[in-house]
């Protein structure tokens, strides 16, 4: 029986192209890009990516996820990475998801940009990744930028590059406009989502509506659907001219609740207005399913309202 270094160990093959590495699954030593077992490969390119339960009794429905990907995003403690104070946003992404597709799109030391930065998710990501990426971020709201310094300085996390601005406006900036970056991750503010009257959950105190992001008028946030999709598609179209070639631009969206004039899949309506700019191409798509969200009986007791717990990670590869 031949053998293999893999890892800096000497292993003993186990058919033509197979090593046996036990519960990790069968390495494939024709494999060009990296030592996972099919098995290890499998766990990221699958389609649904899962955040647990942060509370311990609702652990028990754990066994229904075991085929999924598993992760826990507490907002209490040490590794809520400032939750405490990040939740001043509407939708502050989890620095540790972040983090995790920072990884697989880039190497120690490289460029990450996010145009829209909020409080700072893709920036804190960057920061706990080891070696560390360098990242970027612009945001309209200056408060926002403010409590991503100080969580940086509550954890003790490495301060990225922040800059007060419009996404409108990179060329106007030079730490974005002087280099190449080797990732755009991002989650814009989508189309007035927080300005829709809501039945349940999150909403202002005293209405039936969810405080919007900003009441600047420059917001994607509180732009109507069809104008939101063009504006999104110029900011962008813009800024891959940033990204490096054959390098990703990843893009977080959540579809609103379907009406009698439009279905509004707005992941779809994103993909085929993307498709109208050059050198862009869609990749496909993974799944957050985050389960830290509340469920409510919407539409209950007259009709059906689904609950939307996923979110939708749009990849497109710049082919220049």
């Amino acid at each position: 029986m031949s053998q293999v270094t893999l890892a800096g160990k000497k292993i003993e093959k186990s058919r033509k192209y197979g090593v046996d590495l036990g519960e990790r699954g069968i390495y494939d030593t024709r494999n060009p890009l990296n030592e996972l077992t099919g098995k290890e490969w499998t766990y990221f390119i699958k389609s649904v990516h899962v955040t647990d339960y942060p509370d311990e009794e609702l652990k028990l429905w754990g066994y229904l996820n075991d085929s999924l990907i598993q992760t826990m995003y507490s907002t209490n403690g040490n590794e809520s990475h400032g939750h405490n104070l990040r939740k001043i946003h509407p939708s502050p992404k989890p620095p540790q998801l972040m983090a995790e597709l920072i990884n697989f799109f880039t190497m120690g030391n490289q460029w990450v940009l996010d145009p829209f930065m909020g409080v700072g998710g893709t920036l804190l990501g960057a920061s706990l990744l080891s070696p560390k990426r360098n990242a970027v971020g612009i945001d309209l709201e200056p408060n926002y930028i403010e409590i991503y310094k100080k969580v940086c300085g509550q954890e003790h996390l490495k301060e990225q590059t922040s800059v007060v601005g419009d996404a409108r406006t990179l060329d106007d900036y030079p730490e974005v406009n002087e280099r190449k970056f080797d990732l755009i991750l991002t989650d814009p503010p989508y189309a007035m989502m927080l300005s829709k009257k809501r039945t349940g959950g999150s909403r202002k105190k005293g209405t039936g509506y969810s405080t919007p992001f900003t009441e600047s008028p420059l917001d994607l946030g509180n732009l109507d659907y069809r104008g939101f999709l063009k504006e999104l598609r110029k900011i962008i179209g813009n800024t891959i001219k940033f990204l490096k070639n054959k390098k990703y631009l990843v893009i977080f969206c959540k579809d609103l609740q379907p009406t009698k004039e439009h279905h509004n899949m707005l992941h779809a309506d994103i993909v085929r207005e993307f498709s109208k700019i050059n050198d862009i191409q869609f990749k496909g798509y993974k799944i957050w399913y985050d389960k830290t969200i509340n469920l409510y009986p919407y539409g209950y007791p007259f009709s059906f309202v689904a609950n939307q717990l996923h979110q939708y990670i749009l990849i497109f590869r710049k082919e220049v």
